[in-house]
């Protein structure tokens, strides 16, 4: 197949609005891109040749800078269980051999993709930055294993049984664990509280590996779910799985995601410039924020936890994540915004213990455990310091000056540490941009 019948192919996919059983917005419309993303005016533009020289805007706000100066995932290998990772430059390195579950007759190792959306994820997570592109992972240290679990929702192609489904996201959940992925990444959600589906995520969290999943999209017009209501969807609603909701350009969580108890934790999800099957870049989601591309972020953020503590568990790093996430009420977890916007570096630098406010601690053997606010009404945008300002700031110099100590020897190391302690001004606690807006309302 030639790059240009390749490029139509995709362009004639993403034309679909909506979704099957998770949400993907058509890549790249005509629409004004947020401040310094440059996207292509059609899908039929995102070719081999194309590049984006500014870098991906969320890596600002998920505190990349900070982050990498610790790690930037090495040792974590992250499953995409999605539409397949395509060969392309920012990914070619970092990809391991897959399996591909569609018997479409298309490659065994998961590297074909012709609906665009694994490989955008995939390049969320990791892509490594080549020259003239600005396109750069959130965790571009860790591996990226495919997991390809459906060809597209074209109706021909959901016809002939190359859709998704539940039996096929169960079966990639389990194949993601057994060949060792630390992190899951679905970006996929159903209705459909489905046994088969509760058993291999029971399975994968058996040998270690922490799911995160999408927490659903409102528009799913071409969905064979027709409900764009509140409640559950799955994997996300499983225990011990973060279901993840989208923030718009401006660090809202909208009308477009779904909301109810499975929303743990919230991330970037529109106007997303990453990895494009064709070989080049793209910019996708550029109308609405979708979940599948804030649980990408959300995903790449997990690994580089695992990365810096790879001797915790999933239970830990996930406690992490959302003890640390951005809220506007510390001790509340909402059901539009979960325990709110997901800080891997503060989630990297925590010292967990008695006294932080917000999640259920694993590492504590008895914390009070916060109430979900089912209906959360609306509050002020936060500006300022974020949850437990006095905790977090406490646990994240400890946390700097731990790192510090582990490089250090002996009584010196002793010895500076203490001397750390007494005299380095505290890291001011994070901030946000608040996660409630005037459409965000129950």
């Amino acid at each position: 197949m030639t790059a240009r019948s390749r490029a139509l192919r995709l362009g004639a996919l993403s034309a679909i609005a909506g979704t099957l059983v998770f949400g993907i917005p058509s890549p790249s419309s005509a629409l004004p891109a947020a401040p310094d993303v440059r996207a292509a005016a059609s899908p039929e533009q995102c070719t081999a040749a194309t590049r984006i020289a500014q870098a991906p805007p969320a890596l600002a706000s998920l505190q990349s800078s900070s982050a990498w100066a610790i790690t930037k995932g090495a040792g974590v290998t992250v499953a995409v269980v999605d539409s397949g990772v395509a060969a392309n430059p920012h990914l070619d390195a970092v990809v391991v051999p897959g399996v591909n579950l569609v018997p479409d007759g298309t490659d065994g190792g998961g590297r074909t993709d012709v609906y665009g959306h694994g490989t955008v994820i995939a390049g969320q997570i990791a892509a490594q930055v080549i020259p003239g592109s600005g396109v750069e992972g959130l965790a571009s240290g860790a591996k990226i294993l495919p997991v390809r679990v459906y060809a597209g929702t074209e109706k021909q192609l959901v016809d002939a049984g190359f859709g998704p489904n539940t039996a096929r996201m169960a079966e990639g959940i389990r194949i993601a664990a057994d060949r060792g992925a630390q992190i899951i990444n679905v970006s996929m959600s159903t209705t459909e509280k489905n046994a088969a589906l509760a058993e291999a995520v029971a399975y994968a969290q058996e040998r270690g590996s922490l799911i995160i999943a999408s927490a659903g999209n409102r528009d799913n017009s071409a969905a064979v779910e027709q409900d764009d209501n509140d409640g559950v969807r799955y994997p996300a609603g499983f225990s011990g799985v973060i279901g993840v909701a989208a923030t718009n350009s401006a660090g809202v969580v909208t009308e477009a995601s779904i909301r109810g108890p499975h929303v743990r934790l919230a991330a970037p999800g529109q106007s997303i410039p990453s990895s494009w099957p064709l070989g080049g870049d793209c910019v996708v989601a550029d109308q609405d924020p979708a979940t599948s591309y804030a649980a990408a972020y959300a995903s790449a953020a997990a690994a580089l936890v695992a990365s810096a503590h790879p001797s915790e568990t999933p239970a830990q790093w996930a406690y992490r994540l959302e003890a640390t996430a951005v809220r506007a009420q510390p001790d509340t977890r909402s059901n539009t915004s979960g325990w709110g916007i997901v800080q891997p570096y503060d989630a990297i630098v925590l010292v967990p213990g008695e006294g932080l406010r917000g999640p259920k601690s694993p590492f504590v053997a008895a914390t009070p455990s916060a109430s979900p606010s089912n209906t959360p009404g609306p509050v002020a945008v936060v500006v300022g310091p974020g949850p437990d300002a006095a905790a977090i700031t406490t646990a994240t110099g400890i946390g700097v000056a731990g790192l510090i100590a582990l490089g250090a020897i002996g009584a010196l190391a002793i010895y500076v540490s203490r001397r750390r302690e007494d005299t380095s001004p505290r890291r001011p606690a994070p901030t946000g941009r608040g996660l409630y807006g005037a459409d965000e309302q129950d």
